[in-house]
C-alpha cells in the first residue's frame, strides 16, 4: 500500500519568495523574468504556467522530476541569496502559488504563478535605483536588466521601473529599495560650509602663487583682485 501526503485546500493561495533576472524582450514590448537555476533556460511572465524543463509529457509538478516553479516560505531566506556574488544583480519577487504544489520544509514547487512584487535592490553605487538599464547579455531574445541609478547608466538602454511594470503588465508592483549609504554618512550643513571655507583658501592661495609667478616673470601677473 502507497501511503499517500495529506492534499492542502487553502482559502487563499499560498505566497512564496524568489529571485530572478528582469528581462525584457527585443521588440521593447514584453517583459518578465528569468530564474537563476533550472528556470535559467526559460523566461516566464508575470501570470505564467511551468513546463518540464527536460521536455517530458507529464503534468507539472512531478514528483519524479524537477520541473516547476520554486519558490521559498519566508522572504528573509530569498533575501538571503541576494548577497551571493552571482546573485547581486537579480531582484526579489513575491509571488502567489497557484494550481498544483508540492510542500517542502522551505518552500514550494508548483504548477502556476503570478508575481505580485518585484523589488529592486540600490545602484551599485548605493543610491536608490531609478532605472533598469541593459546588463549586457541575454538569453532567447530576452535581453536581461540590471537595477541603476541615472547617474551610473551611463549610455546604456534604460526603462524606468514604471514602464516594466507597465511592459510587464498584470498589475505587477514594483518597488524600489532604499539606497545603502546611511544617513549619518551625509554631510551636513556645517561640513558644507568648512569644506566650502577651505576649498576658498586654497582657491585664494593657488591666485597668490600665480601673482607672485608672473611678478618674476615680468608679465604683472593677474589683476588684482578688489
Amino acid at each position: 500500500m502507497r501511503l499517500r501526503l495529506p492534499e492542502e485546500s487553502p482559502k487563499e493561495p499560498p505566497t512564496g519568495f524568489k529571485i530572478a533576472h528582469p528581462v525584457l524582450h527585443t521588440d521593447g514590448g514584453r517583459a518578465g523574468f528569468l530564474g537563476v537555476s533550472l528556470g535559467a533556460a526559460a523566461p516566464y511572465g508575470v501570470l505564467d504556467q511551468a513546463r518540464c524543463v527536460y521536455g517530458r509529457r507529464h503534468r507539472v509538478p512531478h514528483r519524479r522530476c524537477d520541473c516547476g516553479f520554486h519558490c521559498v516560505h519566508e522572504r528573509a531566506v530569498a533575501e538571503g541569496l541576494l548577497v551571493l556574488a552571482e546573485h547581486r544583480k537579480t531582484v526579489l519577487l513575491e509571488v502567489s502559488v497557484l494550481g498544483r504544489y508540492i510542500r517542502f520544509e522551505q518552500g514550494f514547487r508548483y504548477a502556476r504563478q503570478r508575481v505580485r512584487t518585484m523589488t529592486v535592490g540600490p545602484c551599485p553605487c548605493g543610491a536608490a535605483a531609478s532605472v533598469l538599464a541593459d546588463a549586457g547579455w541575454g538569453r532567447d531574445g530576452q535581453r536581461a536588466l540590471e537595477a541603476a541609478c541615472g547617474g551610473c547608466a551611463g549610455g546604456r538602454a534604460r526603462w524606468t521601473l514604471a514602464t516594466f511594470a507597465e511592459r510587464a503588465g498584470q498589475g505587477l508592483k514594483v518597488i524600489a529599495a532604499p539606497g545603502t549609504q546611511l544617513a549619518g554618512d551625509l554631510p551636513g550643513t556645517p561640513e558644507l560650509v568648512a569644506e566650502a571655507a577651505l576649498l576658498q583658501a586654497r582657491l585664494d592661495w593657488f591666485q597668490g602663487q600665480l601673482g607672485r609667478l608672473g611678478e618674476a616673470q615680468g608679465g604683472g601677473g593677474p589683476e588684482a583682485r578688489p
